[in-house]
């Protein structure tokens, strides 16, 4: 009688603890995206949205220098260009930028920009209002889009950063454990 009590509060026990484990699971990845947005870690950057740009004020007496940078990962056969190196900046201004990417072989592929700003500290600054990097891109055979980036310096950007690297990876997007192209 012992024994069979036991057994089914320990199977109840069991059966909650891996109900929890998979919310926890199921719940991790948006925590992990809130947390980097909150502490830049990652090099992620936040969203600015229409109501906080029009309060924005422009301060006029510094230049910061953004460096852009593209990556592909290797098994993705697209080719990512900034269309300029480097751009001088007005914290509290938007500016817009363009990549060029273009697919290289005969089949229509997925891919998702992971952005990345160093130095890390800059991540915290530097807001996004438009990006390609916020959904996938599909690409057909041979096909080339221009990709645009909207964005401002935060005026609050510590004097010692005086230039930063805007850096986007492409990858293969990836859709329940499988590749998709």
């Amino acid at each position: 009688m012992i024994k069979v009590r036991s057994i089914k509060r320990t199977s109840v026990l069991l059966s909650l603890f891996t109900l929890i484990m998979f919310g926890f699971g199921y719940a991790l990845v948006p925590l992990y995206d809130v947390f980097c947005e909150v502490t830049g870690l990652n090099g992620k950057t936040g969203r600015i949205y229409n109501e906080e740009a029009k309060q924005l004020i422009t301060d006029n007496q510094r230049l910061v220098t953004i460096h852009f940078d593209s990556n592909i990962n290797g098994n993705l056969a697209w080719k990512l260009k900034a269309d300029q190196k480097f751009l001088k900046v007005n914290p509290g201004k938007f500016y817009s930028v363009t990549y060029t990417v273009e697919n290289m072989i005969n089949e229509e592929i997925v891919g998702q920009a992971i952005p990345s700003v160093s130095p890390q500290i800059a991540s915290l600054y530097l807001k996004k209002s438009e990006c390609f990097c916020f959904r996938n891109q599909v690409l057909k055979p041979g096909e080339q889009k221009k990709l645009t980036v909207r964005f401002e310096l935060d005026r609050d950007l510590p004097k010692g950063v005086e230039s930063l690297t805007l850096s986007y990876t492409f990858f293969k997007a990836v859709k329940d454990n499988k590749k998709i192209s």
